[in-house]
């Protein structure tokens, strides 16, 4: 009896089979599509992926490295997230003319702004390698000669289901991107830090770019002789609209997720890991707030960095909460308990799961030194550089910059003592505090002082360096994105052929690694708490609910308030419960996470219906497990884009250019 609870309970908390659950590879897809049909896809697998004909593959690109973007136009027009081009946003704003503030609309293509080192990459094939690396071919060898096939072209070769599989990637990419659009903050970032991951949602989160290349439409550095790229496909826009049922595909970069990973690497997360970051994040994110409050050339200055603490840091609490609301770690623990029992006898699979386990045993302190040492010491900067000094707002960074510098000595002391240098030892000793001693290295570092005045701060970075390379080395790996060894990834790689070998009902799929997936569910609400329903669909009249204008994130544009006081909403209104307004977002419930951001939400024919751009908040956990009740991804509600773009940015001209179905 108590085996068959066991089981039950882990296949009711961990089995994908009837929920919209995974990320698949494009070039597999066709083994996915009966699926997606019966959940409403019209089209086909070869619409989707295929390298003999243009397909919905060629209008979705790598955004810089982080996020996803989709062009929506011939003439190489792409559509991301703000948050994703809000970088090159701020690099462009200055407090004369603050596009973060007062949002960018060129008016033509000479406006457009071009921005170094921004970068797309589309994906010009995938392929398995698994037979080619076993015959003796290296890696690296597949890349280069992936490389040499054309102008631009990147490669590389991702290991699938920990090295069962291995999968080339091979990439054009292009590098003159211009800046066409971006909406003010308080539609783009709407709500802030307060509403990051969370729902209801009414936020803008679109920016848009151009793609440029040489005049034979190859990849090239900037240069005013470029021209509009000519993609190989883009996606039509439909404002007709999803209500809830409606099917919903992601097509997209996701960055990173951990599905299979053992219950104790889910407790170090949940209950070691992400309690000590959000603490040390909490801290340095009071610090800035205080500065951009007390000026607005520091708001500017520390937005982008802003922006990007906040949040993993709000990431986490969700991540931590879902993870607890679930039991995922007693759903996964009895899971392995159940692989173990039927491992016996299997000399290949036996002790596998305790291997495991003594493995994090073994590094699980390194890592969690790694982790505090990546928060704290490693978040400070070794020298100001001339660029940061000859800025007008320089000297009045000193307070927040000295405080940061403290507040980084301070946590440092949650790392464990043996994986400390030498040097904060010998600091705490002579200066008696973390702050004192902080204080006395951040002088001479603002100071820019001569090097015998800065060696002391010069020898904590480099001691700080040559610690973080011993736990690499420790762990025999420099992927340390996630708490990993080179043992650990030997011993998965025997246990998810294992588990695929043992569970054939689960429906298994590569974790995420920034490479394209496909997702897929349908637009849908979901139960927050008892009695308390989170309806899929968000409009203007929220947004109007939360306008504040004391407050910078809900200070909205008069223009959106004359709007609405007008309800002069051209094509773009509706009737939503019974009135007119203008759709802002909706919720759907396709596993997305980090690199999902600015991929094209998509209805059933392949057009474009939104703009991903977050989860709820404790869908975060769905980078560990998924869990098809309460997992949701946030959209951006494309007719609001076009509205905003008309209506707010008086650029609609731009529409001219796409192709938009009622």
């Amino acid at each position: 009896m108590k085996r068959t609870l066991l089981t039950l309970l882990a296949a009711l908390v961990l089995l994908p089979a009837l929920a919209d659950e995974g990320m698949w590879l494009p070039s597999l897809i066709s083994e996915r599509i009966d699926d997606m049909r019966a959940k409403g896809f019209r089209l086909t697998a070869e619409d989707i992926y295929s390298i003999n004909k243009a397909s919905m593959k060629d209008a979705v690109v790598l955004f810089n490295g982080g996020c996803t973007g989709e062009l929506i136009s011939p003439e190489g027009l792409l559509l991301t997230n703000h948050h994703c081009g809000y970088d090159a946003i701020q690099k462009h704003s200055t407090v004369e003319h603050d596009y973060l503030t007062n949002g960018f609309w060129a008016m033509s293509r000479a406006e457009e702004l071009p921005n170094e080192k921004l970068w797309v990459r589309f994906l010009v094939r995938m392929e398995e390698v698994t037979d080619r690396i076993a015959a003796g071919e290296t890696a690296a060898q597949i890349v280069e000669k992936a490389k040499a096939e054309g102008t631009g072209y990147k490669a590389s070769v991702e290991q699938m289901y920990y090295g069962n599989q291995q999968f080339l990637f091979v990439y054009e990419q292009f590098d003159d991107v211009r800046l066409v659009a971006a909406p003010p903050s308080s539609i783009g970032k709407f709500g802030g830090d307060t509403d990051n991951w969370i729902w209801p949602r009414h936020t803008g989160d679109f920016s848009m770019f151009r793609v440029y290349a040489s005049k034979d439409n190859r990849p090239a550095a900037y240069s005013p002789q470029n021209v509009p790229y000519r993609p190989k496909k883009h996606f039509s826009i439909s404002t007709k609209g999803v209500k809830e049922g409606d099917f919903t595909m992601i097509y997209g970069f996701p960055g990173n997720t951990q599905e299979y990973i053992l219950s104790d690497a889910v407790a170090y997360i949940a209950e070691r890991s992400d309690p000590a970051k959000i603490a040390i994040r909490t801290g340095r994110l009071d610090i800035i707030t205080k500065a951009q409050e007390s000026d607005p050339a520091l708001r500017i200055h520390y937005a982008a960095k802003h922006a990007s603490i906040a949040n993993a840091w709000k990431k986490w609490q969700g991540e931590a909460l879902g993870i607890d609301r679930r039991g995922t770690v007693a759903a996964k623990f009895d899971y392995e308990t159940q692989f173990g029992l039927w491992s016996v006898g299997r000399p290949e699979y036996a002790g596998v799961v305790m291997g495991l386990r003594a493995e994090y045993d073994r590094i699980m302190d390194a890592y969690f030194a790694y982790e505090i040492t990546r928060e704290t010491l490693s978040t400070l900067p070794a020298a100001y550089t001339p660029e940061e000094r000859a800025e007008e707002c320089f000297a009045r960074r000193k307070s927040a910059e000295q405080a940061l510098w403290r507040h980084a000595f301070r946590e440092y002391g949650r790392c464990p003592k043996v994986y400390r240098t030498p040097s904060y030892a010998e600091g705490m000793a002579r200066y008696k505090s973390p702050e004192a001693y902080a204080d006395a290295l951040f002088e001479a570092v603002w100071e820019g002082s001569d090097s015998v005045t800065m060696q002391p701060a010069v020898r904590l970075r480099e001691e700080t360096k040559r610690m973080l390379d011993h736990i690499s080395w420790m762990l025999g790996t420099k992927s340390l994105r996630n708490l990993n060894s080179k043992i650990l990834n030997e011993l998965y790689t025997t246990y998810i052929k294992g588990l695929r070998e043992w569970d054939r009902e689960r429906a298994f799929y590569p974790d995420a690694n920034l490479t394209l997936r496909v997702a897929y569910g349908s637009v849908a609400g979901y139960e927050y708490a008892d009695g308390e329903y989170h309806k899929p669909q968000t409009t203007l009249d929220g947004i109007i609910a939360k306008d504040n204008p004391e407050i910078y994130d809900y200070d909205i544009p008069q223009s959106l308030r004359d709007l609405y006081a007008s309800k002069n909403y051209g094509r773009w209104g509706t009737v939503i419960d019974g009135r007119r307004t203008v759709p802002v977002c909706f919720l759907a419930t396709n596993h997305t996470t980090g690199g999902n951001s600015g991929s094209p939400v998509l209805n059933a024919r392949g057009e474009l219906v939104g703009i991903n751009f977050d989860r709820t908040w404790l869908s975060t956990m769905s980078d560990i497990a998924f869990d098809p009740d309460i997992c949701r991804n946030i959209a951006v509600d494309i007719r609001y884009v076009l509205f905003v773009i008309d209506r707010v940015g008086g650029a609609g001209y731009l529409l001219d250019e796409m192709k938009i179905r009622r």
